[in-house]
């Protein structure tokens, strides 16, 4: 995966019923080529993803890498790390994602900053999701949890 040619999966995709966890692979995908571009593996977008399947950012990316990039297989391993996850875990962990906001006075400075580049006037845009999905061409929608 090349992130200076494309755009790395919407954080509102799924895999196992897990949102980012697509983008996460694509991100390990172009970290591990070299091919990030503008984009950060393991930062703060990643990092619950990885928490939340209990690895390290350098696990998550050799192990994606050693699966070959395929989605049915990594589907598989995280399936295995998600084991003792009951689905009220799943459910919450997304729920916590899926409005994820800036935290902090700098978070939000960026955050208004991005937002009137990509979305000007949107005072509606108020979640990373959204603006994330913006920012890389993709129509905002809110999924269910």
């Amino acid at each position: 995966m090349d992130l200076t040619k494309e755009y790395p999966r919407s954080p509102k995709d799924q895999l196992n019923g897990i949102y980012s966890l697509p983008r996460v692979i694509d991100k390990a995908h172009a970290h591990n080529e070299g091919t990030l571009g503008e984009y950060d593996y393991d930062c703060p977008h990643d990092k619950p993803v990885l928490e939340f399947l209990g690895v390290s950012g350098d696990q998550f990316a050799n192990k994606v890498r050693d699966l070959k990039y395929d989605d049915n297989a990594i589907s598989g391993w995280t399936k295995e790390l998600m084991a003792q996850k009951t689905p009220q875990d799943v459910e919450a962990f997304n729920k916590g994602r899926i409005s994820w906001r800036p935290d902090n006075e700098r978070s939000q400075t960026y955050f208004n900053g991005l937002r009137e580049q990509v979305a000007p006037g949107r005072k509606d845009i108020n979640t990373w999701f959204d603006v994330l999905d913006l920012d890389e061409k993709r129509p905002v929608y809110t999924p269910t949890v």
